[in-house]
């Protein structure tokens, strides 16, 4: 009986790795046996910081938005409490974008978010 090798798909499996490899420098990027661990490296990192991705994103709204709230006398932790004492239920990506693109909309919320801070602090002290 003769030898199976399954070399079609054995070569298959190998362009592509060798194609996913391409760019990379020297040996990495035309000899399998090193593409294939570059390859397998690159997509780690790939997917770590396709998580990562949301963690920085959600960081930079914060420091918009502390910047903003802070032209306007305010902390962005005392902030985030005056929105929750308010019921505005908006997300820290629509508050940076607002503190970017629409000043006029964002004192508005900041003004309410102060008012609704202030009626909290009145409430404990009656109490």
């Amino acid at each position: 009986m003769p030898r199976a090798t399954n070399a079609p798909a054995a070569l298959k499996r190998r362009k592509k790795v060798l194609n996913h490899a391409k760019g990379y420098y020297a040996r990495k990027s035309k000899l399998y046996r090193y593409a294939k661990d570059a390859v397998d490296h690159a997509w780690q990192h790939a997917y770590r910081d396709r998580k990562k991705k949301k963690t920085l994103a959600r960081q930079l709204w914060i420091v918009r938005l502390n910047a903003s709230v802070r032209a306007q006398g305010m902390s962005y932790s005392r902030f985030v409490e005056g929105l929750h004492a308010a019921n505005i239920d908006l997300d820290r990506k629509v508050l940076a974008d607002l503190a970017v693109r629409d000043e006029v909309a964002f004192n508005a919320v900041v003004k309410q978010a102060q008012d609704a801070l202030k009626a909290k602090v009145a409430a404990a002290a009656q109490a």
